[in-house]
């Protein structure tokens, strides 16, 4: 859990104190069917007390292992995530916000969040990925294979159909 005390921020307005933790994926509950965290995730930020709310911000650093959706390739990209949110303590003005716990702030599930939507859908090597011919399963990324990959429109079928008669 990554809890921090808000005794010292509560008795120095405006003032940042410093917060850094290390922890897994596994720990977080941040793990995907199609991806994984090498190694641990570093949280480091700052907590600040600013008269009406207890505001915590920092980044994120993990390295994130996936294959490519397309060419099937083993890859590794490194991930630096922003994050930033305000707790209050629990009152009639903020019934649903997040909420400090007891003389504790706890930011385990907004990292856990942050990671999980910063995920893409589609895991690439990278933005102009090829991936493989359908034909010969070859890697399109290293060299064109020479297969030919022409797929007619279905909805032409027909009009094939009427040219072939014909030869």
């Amino acid at each position: 859990m990554m809890k921090m005390s808000i005794a010292e921020a509560a008795g120095s307005l405006g003032q940042e104190i410093p917060f850094a933790y290390q922890t897994t994926a596994e720990d977080l509950g941040a793990t995907g069917e199609d991806f994984s965290f090498v190694g641990e995730i570093s949280v480091r930020g700052s907590l600040v007390y600013t008269g009406v709310c207890y505001r915590v911000f920092g980044e994120i650093k993990a390295v994130k292992a996936f294959a490519c959706d397309r060419c099937l390739k083993d890859c590794e990209e490194e991930q630096v995530l922003s994050f930033e949110e305000e707790f209050q303590k629990a009152g009639e003005e903020n019934p649903e916000g997040l909420m400090v716990d007891g003389d504790y702030v706890d930011i385990t599930d907004m990292i856990r969040d942050t990671v999980l939507a910063a995920q893409s859908l589609s895991n690439l090597c990278r933005p102009d990925c090829k991936g493989l011919c359908p034909v010969c399963g070859a890697d399109l990324n290293e060299g064109d294979c020479g297969c030919d990959r022409f797929v007619p429109d279905p909805r032409l079928a027909a009009l094939q159909q009427l040219i072939n008669k014909e030869d």
